[in-house]
């Protein structure tokens, strides 16, 4: 049977994560068209890529109607939750991230919706960590939406790929440290390339599970 081909909206390509995936998308022969949505240019040019640029994706009802008739959406837009209250991180986690699913849910009722989420998100929404329930939340709230497919993903340390624009600049004091934690706990990193890649598969295929943790993102992405 033939694959299904993408047309993709990523949120955060500004951000290191959303790079990746953009670039494995734009590389990839199962991805037809990416639009990136951005408060930002992301600063790559490609045959494939197209961007909407918008200032509050708190209301991105102004744009709803450029948002149709894609299948795909990989939401690596995120904050952390350092120096934020819990309204505040509430507001740019949970309120944001619902906002745009629920509108793009309505738009394309077709679309797989892969959410950013992270190691240690507490999807039971009682536990003692106020980031990990909001994730937590976050996550159970976009899979009650009707998409025909979503997914968490959950990585935990994750190896840059080079050449990109975004890498956190303290990558380069760690990043020979990934061969190491490879062998000691397998089960806590992954490449960037192969969250890309993920993606991709759990969009055109599927997967068996709806939350990804570090071990189920390396086998996807295989």
């Amino acid at each position: 049977m033939e694959q299904q081909q993408l047309r993709v909206i990523i949120t955060g390509a500004s951000g290191m994560v959303g790079e990746g995936v953009l670039h494995e998308c734009l590389n990839s022969p199962h991805v037809e068209h990416v639009v990136v949505l951005g408060r930002k240019p992301c600063g790559h040019k490609h045959p494939k890529l197209t961007e909407i640029i918008h200032s509050d994706f708190l209301d991105i009802t102004p744009i709803a109607d450029q948002l149709q008739n894609y299948n795909a959406c990989f939401f690596c837009l995120g904050v952390s939750s350092i120096g934020l209250s819990e309204q505040e991180y509430v507001t740019l986690t949970h309120t944001l991230t619902l906002h745009v699913a629920e509108i793009l849910a309505r738009q394309n009722p077709d679309m797989t919706f892969c959410y950013v989420s992270g190691k240690g998100t507490d999807g039971t929404e009682k536990g003692n960590s106020m980031w990990a329930r909001v994730k937590g939340k976050t996550e159970n709230d976009v899979m009650k939406l009707p998409f025909k497919r979503a997914f968490a993903f959950r990585p935990g340390y994750i190896h840059p790929t080079k050449g990109l624009l975004n890498t956190l600049s303290f990558y380069k004091y760690i990043m020979w440290l990934y061969p190491v934690l490879k062998v000691i706990a397998p089960s806590y990193g992954s490449t960037l390339r192969e969250i890309g890649l993920a993606m991709i598969r759990v969009a055109t295929k599927g997967y068996s599970k709806n939350v990804l943790e570090v071990p189920d993102i390396i086998d996807a992405a295989k």
